[in-house]
């Protein structure tokens, strides 16, 4: 007999940051209940990564030496990647929350709210519903 019950597939993450700590940050706060595919550090490294590991959501920085983050958004788009955006970022301005949102990011969290909002984040991006940080 089948079974009646569904399994959860939990999002499958890859992490983009040039700062290591906030790498093992963001993945221990993804953990368990997400599956943290990769990491990368720069802009070039995280489309080579999404490409190979087709993940269901990045999160990505804005600010990282050689390519933003805004332009590795543009750029998975142009490579056809599905993969829902969520942006961990220092910045706290509304005009980077507007930027973000015309670019189709779903997620907007901010830095020191990396421990209470990027899981959250990550689900709802998952299920397609956009999160932002308090206090933006």
């Amino acid at each position: 007999m089948p079974s009646s019950t569904t399994s959860f597939e939990p999002a499958r993450v890859l992490i983009v940051d040039d700062n290591d700590a906030i790498l093992r940050r963001a993945s221990a706060a993804l953990s368990p209940a997400c599956r943290v595919v990769g990491v990368a550090k720069d802009g070039r490294a995280a489309l080579e990564a999404a490409e190979s590991l087709r993940p269901d959501v990045v999160v990505l920085d804005i600010s990282m030496p050689g390519m933003t983050g805004f332009e590795v958004v543009s750029l998975l788009r142009e490579a056809g990647s599905t993969a829902a955006v969520v942006f961990l970022t220092i910045h706290q301005e509304a005009d980077f929350v507007e930027a973000a949102r015309g670019a189709g990011v779903l997620g907007y969290v901010t830095k020191p709210k990396l421990a209470s909002d990027l899981l959250r984040a990550v689900c709802d991006a998952q299920e397609g519903r956009r999160f932002v940080s308090a206090r933006i």
